[in-house]
């Protein structure tokens, strides 16, 4: 299977869907490990990362995918996870796409928990089971716009979104939230708001993936392998994971040839 694109995608869009716009191996959610194993099963063309696991398990880490760039592999980014490690490996050369990516890049001290959902395991689909902080706000932004909501009233929705933790996150435990905590007078703009949101909630998440997806289908000549390939120097906690996984290999420890060292 030499030279396929690998994408790892989860809650933010159905694998059919995605499937449906770029021809590639679609595998679960990227977790510790998951850019190693598919760069030795697959020798991908490129890996690109949407989503990841970080609660069931270890986060992707910034090591392997700085390990595959330094092999040559492009490594594409963009909606969740794959927008967060792209913003935060952007110099070493992941390449971000798409609004999340950019808002992650150009805003210091963003919090992870703007993207995080929760979601069905992946032997089941991975699919979403909470809303992202992110395309709430967004959308209570677009509420504001059209009419729906005033400023104040967009402040304290915002709040109580951003006070409840990830899994719990919806729509529909903001509204029964707001109704409960909130001064009466906000009633009339929950009620707008709830008839509104079917039609107007935003899901930039699933547009960022889709965007970035249908980029890589129309222009396949952006996937290149670089041959300014970034240096990489191995760490010794690294290669301690590496090895109780059972992932580490000659092809690893090769990559410590000429000016890399461990530390």
């Amino acid at each position: 299977m030499e030279g396929e694109l690998v994408v790892f995608l989860g809650p933010t869009l159905r694998r059919a869907e995605a499937a449906a716009v770029l021809d590639a191996v679609y595998l679960p959610p990227a977790e510790q490990g998951s850019v190693v194993r598919a760069v030795r099963t697959y020798s991908p063309r490129a890996i690109v990362l949407i989503d990841g696991s970080f609660a069931t398990a270890p986060a992707v880490r910034h090591k392997e995918i700085h390990w595959a760039l330094a092999k040559g592999v492009p490594v594409f980014g963009a909606a969740s996870m794959g927008a967060l490690r792209a913003a935060e490996l952007a110099a070493v050369g992941m390449q971000g796409y798409g609004f999340i990516y950019r808002w992650y890049a150009l805003t210091p001290l963003a919090d992870d928990d703007e993207v995080a959902v929760a979601m069905s395991p992946p032997e089941i689909g991975a699919a979403p089971l909470s809303e992202a902080l992110i395309n709430i706000r967004l959308t209570l932004r677009r509420a504001l716009r059209s009419g729906i909501v005033t400023a104040p009233e967009r402040r304290a929705l915002e709040t109580l979104a951003r006070d409840t933790h990830f899994v719990d996150r919806s729509y529909a435990r903001l509204l029964a939230d707001a109704r409960s905590t909130l001064p009466p007078e906000f009633g009339g703009a929950l009620d707008r708001l709830a008839g509104w949101l079917p039609s107007g909630a935003l899901d930039r998440k699933r547009e960022d993936a889709l965007g970035l997806l249908s980029k890589l289908a129309r222009y396949p000549q952006l996937i290149v392998r670089r041959a300014d390939t970034p240096p990489f120097q191995l760490t010794e906690s690294w290669a301690y994971d590496l090895d109780a996984a059972g992932l580490w290999g000659d092809d690893i420890a090769a990559i410590l040839a000429g000016s890399s060292k461990m530390t």
